[in-house]
C-alpha cells in the first residue's frame, strides 16, 4: 500500500486571498481524511503566504492519520515542530524567497547540519524525512545523518514525463539503495494524475507521495472526494 498525504497549502491561500475562513482549512483536512487520504502535509513559510503557524497548531488535534510538516528547519521551525510533535517532518533546504521547494539537500556537505537538527527530532520522537535529488550519492548521506525516510524530488520526473520521456531509473536505483540503507522512501513535487500511475507502478519500496498543488486543480474539475479516490487507486494498481 502506498499511501497518500495531501498538501493543503493552496487551500490555504485560497482562504487568505479573500480573509475569514473561507475555505475552513481545518475541515477540509478533517474532510479530506475522511475520504480515504492517509495523511495531511503542511508546509509553513517564514511569511506564512499559505499555512499559517496557528493553522499547524490547530490541526495537530483533527490530523488523526499521519501529520506530515515540511519546511526549513529554521529555529523559529524547530520550535513549532517541537511544541507540535508531528508523525513525520521533511526537512526542505528552501529559502524564504523560494516559491516552491525547487531541489533536493546537498547531504555531503550538509552532514553534520542535518545530522544535529535530526538528534533533535528523534529525541521527541518525531520521524524525520530529507528532501532529496534523485541521487544515489545525496541518498548515501541521508542515511549518514540517522534520518528513518528520504523524500525524492519528482519534479524532473515530472517534466520529462510530460516531455513523453518515461525515463525513472535514477529515481528506481535511489530507492532501492534507499531500502537498502533501511531508509523509507516517499516522493513527491509536481505529481500529478497524469504521470502518478507509472510511477508508483515502477518504484520499489516506495511507502507515501505527498501531493498538493496538482491534487487541488484537478479537484476544481472533478472534486476532491473523488480526486482522492482516484489517487489511491492509481497508486496500488
Amino acid at each position: 500500500m502506498i499511501n497518500l498525504s495531501v498538501n493543503i497549502n493552496k487551500i490555504a491561500t485560497l482562504r487568505n486571498a479573500r480573509g475569514g475562513n473561507n475555505p475552513n482549512l481545518i475541515k477540509m483536512a478533517e474532510d479530506i481524511q475522511s475520504y480515504g487520504a492517509q495523511g495531511i502535509t503542511v508546509h509553513p513559510r517564514p511569511d506564512e503566504r499559505h499555512i499559517k503557524y496557528d493553522d499547524v497548531r490547530n490541526l495537530k488535534s483533527v490530523v488523526k492519520k499521519e501529520f506530515n510538516i515540511e519546511g526549513n528547519p529554521t529555529p523559529k521551525f524547530l520550535k513549532l515542530v517541537k511544541e507540535v510533535r508531528p508523525d513525520q517532518v521533511t526537512l526542505v533546504p528552501d529559502g524564504p524567497e523560494s516559491i516552491t521547494s525547487n531541489s533536493g539537500w546537498d547531504t555531503k556537505s550538509n552532514l553534520e547540519y542535518l545530522t544535529k537538527i535530526i538528534k533533535q527530532l528523534d529525541d521527541i520522537g518525531v520521524r524525520t524525512s530529507i528532501f532529496v535529488d534523485p541521487d544515489t550519492e545525496m541518498v548515501k548521506y541521508a542515511s549518514e545523518t540517522g534520518c528513518k525516510r528520504i523524500e525524492l524530488y519528482t519534479e524532473p520526473y515530472a517534466m520529462n514525463f510530460s516531455n513523453g520521456n518515461k525515463s525513472i531509473e535514477q529515481y528506481v536505483k535511489c530507492s532501492n539503495l534507499a531500502n537498502k540503507l533501511e531508509m523509507g522512501i516517499n516522493a513527491g513535487h509536481d505529481l500529478n494524475l497524469n504521470n502518478i500511475e507509472y510511477f508508483a507502478s515502477k518504484m520499489p519500496y516506495l511507502d507515501e507521495v505527498s501531493i498538493g498543488h496538482a491534487l487541488i486543480c484537478e479537484s476544481l474539475y472533478l472534486g476532491i472526494q473523488n480526486v482522492v479516490n482516484i489517487y489511491i487507486d492509481k497508486l496500488n494498481r
